[in-house]
């Protein structure tokens, strides 16, 4: 059985530079909560492993997470990432550019992600993640799945909820949707699921 205190050395291995943690601390600024250090680190982990070239983020945010993908994509790697604030992608693109990428490695998309994804290419991408309107996380569950390629990982930030999910006398609307959603990845014999317990939980899923 892991520990606080071991998940507290596991949040904190993964050391933020100087551009996350001011990305960091504007996200809170706008009033949007950035994945941990361990969830980026996590992120970075996926994207390098597979190698990813395309990635797909629903929920931009101060470019917390966006960062985190972009330094564990391929070199030639574009991340495009969706968000219905404008003003959270300006910070974004602002991270982006600070950190030393161009504009060519990203791609700012400004609307729902509701209907930005069904306007995105069937397969073509190797990574899609989630942190964005937590009722919503369904849907963006069946699109993610539909622009994966074979091979492709979905993941799904905030999928613990600070021990919310976990405790079924909790029945608030997000969280319902989230521990559905859980039920209904780890169900889907399209995929090889699982929930991390880093940060606030990161649910995972490779397509089969």
């Amino acid at each position: 059985m892991v520990g606080v205190d071991s998940l507290n050395y596991v949040e904190n291995l993964a050391i933020e530079d100087d551009v996350l943690s001011t990305a960091r601390a504007r996200g809170l600024e706008l009033g949007c909560i950035p994945i941990g250090p361990a969830g980026g680190a996590t992120l970075r982990f996926l994207a390098a492993t597979i190698d990813a070239k395309a990635v797909v983020e629903v929920g931009t945010g101060a470019g917390t997470s966006g960062l985190w993908l972009l330094r564990g994509m391929r070199a030639d790697g574009v991340l495009t990432t969706v968000d219905i604030e404008p003003d959270h992608q300006r910070v974004a693109r602002e991270t982006f550019t600070t950190a030393g990428y161009t504009t060519g490695r990203f791609r700012l998309i400004n609307g729902a992600a509701g209907e930005v994804l069904p306007r995105l290419t069937d397969g073509a991408y190797d990574l899609v993640f989630v942190d964005a309107d937590k009722i919503a996380y369904s849907d963006y569950y069946e699109q993610a799945l539909r622009l994966l390629r074979r091979g492709g990982i979905v993941a799904f930030d905030n999928s613990l909820r600070a021990g919310r999910v976990a405790d079924e006398s909790v029945h608030d609307e997000a969280t319902v949707a989230i521990r559905d959603l859980v039920r209904a990845v780890y169900a889907d014999e399209r995929l090889v699921p699982t929930l991390l317990p880093v940060g606030d939980g990161l649910l995972v899923a490779v397509t089969r």
